[in-house]
């Protein structure tokens, strides 16, 4: 990870300084580089002996730092980690186009990688990002959408670079195509059950550890799991309530959401749909020779769940 760090710095240069100022902000800002990791560990697990592992991890942490940039100009977060967004630093148009060249430097770094089949993983990857972005953008303030809708959103939006970050992994390493999908199964349900712990952490987190405004879901009107939950198994009037609130967004009833949602099983009920995605990603390495890589990627999977940020 070290040289991973060193390496994105590297590749950071330019000679506009607005481009290296704004990308050195995000970057240095922090971050748990999963999905970096990932790369990395499925290489590794896979008997891959390179350096090409540091590149696409690189690569794939550049592609999520554009997705957050572009996000937070979407959803008008101004608190990421703690810190000021981009936008609420440098204003959108800047944050927007330092987004882009990013993901055109992460495009730029795969052609030297000189693989064909990790282009076609990144580059689907990425427009199924995009598909799930507009998705959600499309879902906001819409209290009818049910728990599939939703989970589709985030296994296009979020999952979806987990599993391309362990595929590609394992594209380095040269597995068989069973042990390839094995590690993208993983990778996908990984990603899943991480942002369903977000939801969770959302409605009771602490803002200093998960370097966030809590709540925030809730004023941007993301219908999330611990609401649909709500709706769908709570009383008539916490179920009115939280639709009310998804519709209108804003903070005002942030309050007498969270009073609704602790009502109901929904947070818990949320925390056990993420314990069963991590179940199954452990379920998808069962084909893989144990080792030091493997037993790593088995305890992500206990951090996704247990985390407080």
């Amino acid at each position: 990870m070290e040289a991973v760090d060193e390496l994105i710095r590297r590749r950071l240069k330019s000679d506009v300084v607005l481009i290296r100022q704004i990308s050195e902000y995000i970057i240095g800002s922090g971050g748990k580089r999963l999905r970096p990791a990932l790369v990395l560990l499925a290489a590794g697990a896979t008997g891959y002996r390179g350096h090409y592992h540091h590149d696409l991890a690189a690569v794939v942490e550049f592609i999520h730092t554009a997705t957050l940039l572009h996000d937070d100009v979407v959803d008008e977060s101004d608190l990421r980690r703690g810190r000021r967004t981009a936008n609420a630093e440098f204003g959108n148009a800047a944050s927007v186009l330092v987004g882009d060249f990013l993901y055109s430097r992460a495009f730029e770094m795969m052609v030297d990688v000189g693989s064909m089949r990790v282009m076609e993983v990144l580059a689907e990857a990425t427009n199924t990002i995009a598909e799930g972005e507009v998705l959600q953008l499309l879902n906001a303030h819409n209290a009818t959408i049910g728990e599939n809708v939703y989970l589709d959103v985030v296994r296009r939006k979020t999952a979806k670079l987990f599993e391309a970050a362990a595929q590609i992994g394992a594209v380095l390493g040269e597995a068989p195509s069973e042990l390839e999908q094995g590690l993208a199964a993983y990778g996908r349900h990984l990603g899943t059950a991480f942002q369903l712990i977000d939801d969770v952490l959302d409605y009771s987190g602490d803002a200093a550890e998960t370097g966030k405004n809590l709540g925030d879901d809730l004023n941007e009107g993301k219908p999330t799991l611990p609401l649909i939950r709500v709706i769908q198994h709570g009383s008539r009037s916490d179920a009115a309530l939280v639709r009310r609130a998804i519709e209108e967004g804003g903070r005002e009833g942030f309050e007498s959401v969270l009073s609704a949602i602790r009502n109901t099983d929904a947070l818990a009920y949320s925390r056990a749909c993420a314990g069963e995605e991590a179940r199954r990603a452990c379920e998808a390495l069962g084909g893989m020779d144990n080792s030091k890589y493997k037993q790593s990627l088995l305890e992500l999977t206990r951090f996704a769940v247990e985390r407080a940020y």
